[in-house]
């Protein structure tokens, strides 16, 4: 029968290991492209063009993805 710090000392190892499976090594930039992505999900559906500006900004929203994921593959 396991003793009470040998269960413990498993939970712990199990959570250090699920946390080394799910470690993001770039949580801000990740932050960033998700508020993009929620952004241009909002501009795709307004119900006006505002002159030509919602799409601008949906082409803005579009090269600051892209540079984001030259971002993370530079970190590699």
């Amino acid at each position: 029968m396991l003793k009470k710090t040998s269960l413990v000392v498993l939970g712990m190892g199990l959570a250090l290991t699920w946390n080394a499976f799910t470690y993001e090594p770039h949580p801000m930039i990740r932050a960033a492209q998700k508020s993009l992505l929620d952004a241009q999900e909002s501009l795709k559906h307004a119900d006006r063009d505002f002159g030509g500006h919602r799409v601008k900004a949906m082409e803005h929203i579009r090269m600051a993805l892209d540079e984001l994921r030259l971002a993370i593959a530079a970190d590699r």
